[in-house]
C-alpha cells in the first residue's frame, strides 16, 4: 500500500512538473515573440511565481518519491533505466537552474523597462536566447525520463 501511495504522489508531482514547465514556457515564449513590454513583464512575473509555487516543490517531490520507489520496488539505483532516468533528471535540473535565475533577471529587466517606458535592453534578449536553448535541451530529457519511468526497459 505504501508503494502505491508514493507512486501516486510521484505521478501527480510529475504531472505538475511537466504541465507547469511546458505551460509557463509556452506563455513566456509567446510573450517574447510579441515583444510587447507590458505582456512580457506580466508573463515573466507569473512564470517566476509559478516556478516557486509549483515547479520547485514538484522537482523536490519527484526526486524524493522516485528514490523511495526505487528502494521499495527493489530496483538498482545505479543500473539500467533508473540510472538513465537519474542522469537525465540531473541534466534537466542543470539546465533549469540557470533558467530560473534568468527568468528572475528577465522579470526584473522587463519590469524596469515597463516602468521607465524604455524598450527592453539587449541583455534581456541575450537571456531570452539562452532561456530558449536551455529549455530546448531540458524538454526532451524530461520526455525521455517519462518514457523510462513508464516502460522501464
Amino acid at each position: 500500500m505504501l508503494y502505491l501511495w508514493i507512486k501516486w504522489v510521484h505521478v501527480v508531482s510529475s504531472t505538475i512538473l511537466f504541465g507547469t514547465g511546458i505551460g509557463t514556457a509556452f506563455f513566456m515564449f509567446m510573450a517574447n515573440r510579441r515583444k510587447d513590454v507590458a505582456g512580457i513583464a506580466f508573463a515573466a512575473r507569473h512564470v517566476v511565481i509559478a516556478d516557486w509555487i509549483f515547479t520547485t516543490p514538484a522537482v523536490t517531490v519527484q526526486l524524493l518519491t522516485g528514490l523511495m520507489l526505487v528502494h521499495l520496488g527493489g530496483f538498482q539505483l545505479f543500473g539500467g533505466w533508473v540510472l538513465g532516468g537519474l542522469l537525465l533528471y540531473v541534466f534537466a535540473g542543470l539546465c533549469w537552474l540557470p533558467v530560473v535565475w534568468m527568468q528572475i533577471r528577465m522579470r526584473d529587466l522587463s519590469k524596469a523597462a515597463l516602468l521607465s517606458g524604455e524598450p527592453l535592453p539587449p541583455l534581456y534578449w541575450t537571456y531570452e536566447r539562452w532561456w530558449v536553448i536551455l529549455g530546448a535541451l531540458a524538454f526532451p530529457a524530461i520526455v525521455v525520463v517519462f518514457w523510462l519511468m513508464v516502460v522501464k526497459p
